[in-house]
């Protein structure tokens, strides 16, 4: 597994303070991860090998839009420890997975290891902004809970310049669209020490505008505020797949969609 270090000058210098924040972020978030926890269950394995296109899940939609991957090349953008760098080598992709934390990319590869995951994943230690790989050059960009740490702008040009032609982008993020929760979030002085002061919940407009370069856009809705209570409040957790169905019947009204909390987004250059 061969480790890639940011060449220098590639991140506006703009950005400087933004990704020093979001790697002091990712040193919390690594030396929190208990590395008896880094082997994925069977029970996870098969979920996300093959999963309906009516699941009510959001992360398995995302795999479930990635189709077939065998052989093919794709970017586990802004890979953190690696549990879908696993899961993506373990449906035969050929893998890029990219963080701009070294110490999350050395708990990726031990998560690796400890999976018995023998196909060659290549680690890129890097940003977002600057994608340190050849134009048109991966099949698929896979980022989950990533765009909302990021310049937008920067990430949806260098994700358009790394894809092949036709080749797609599939994320999963956080949007709040209510402008009341997002004033009140930003008047709470509290933050969590694994959280960096630039992420933050993406609205449906910025969705839109980072997807305006591709030649086509998918966007589906998850999670309205009852799924995002079940599993905040620890005395309701055991009633989670029960919110996840309801939130599956309930947002085949379109309608509803502005109050979900997480969109799925399928991109084609």
């Amino acid at each position: 597994m061969k480790l890639h270090a940011l060449s220098a000058g590639t991140v506006p210098s703009d950005h400087a303070t933004w990704e020093c924040a979001e790697i002091a972020r990712s040193e919390i978030e690594a030396s929190k991860t208990a590395i008896g926890n880094l082997r994925l269950s069977e029970r996870t394995r098969h979920r996300y090998l093959n999963p309906p296109a009516d699941t009510p899940y959001p992360l398995e939609y995302a795999y479930f839009l990635l189709g077939d991957v065998r052989a093919r090349d794709v970017l586990d953008l802004g890979c953190g420890s690696g549990t879908n760098t696993a899961l993506l080598a373990l449906r035969s992709a050929n893998v890029w997975a990219l963080d701009i934390s070294p110490a999350l990319i050395e708990l990726a590869q031990q998560r690796l290891d400890a999976n018995g995951v023998s196909a060659p994943v290549r680690f890129l230690v890097g940003s977002a902004h600057g994608i340190d790989l050849p134009d048109a050059s991966v099949d698929v960009v896979f980022g989950i809970a990533i765009l909302h740490h990021l310049d937008l702008g920067s990430t949806s040009a260098e994700v358009w310049r790394v894809l092949r032609p036709g080749g797609r982008a599939i994320f999963q993020e956080p949007v709040r669209n209510s402008r009341l929760i997002r004033a009140l979030r930003r008047l709470i002085p509290y933050r969590a020490p694994d959280i960096s002061p630039f992420e933050r919940p993406l609205t449906d407009a910025e969705v839109a505008a980072f997807a305006r370069p591709f030649r086509t856009a998918r966007v589906r809705a998850f999670a309205l505020p009852h799924v995002l209570l079940v599993q905040a409040v620890p005395a309701l957790r055991r009633w989670t797949d029960t919110a996840h169905r309801l939130d599956g019947r309930l947002l085949r009204s379109r309608w509803l969609e502005p109050f979900a909390g997480i969109r799925v987004i399928e991109l084609t250059k």
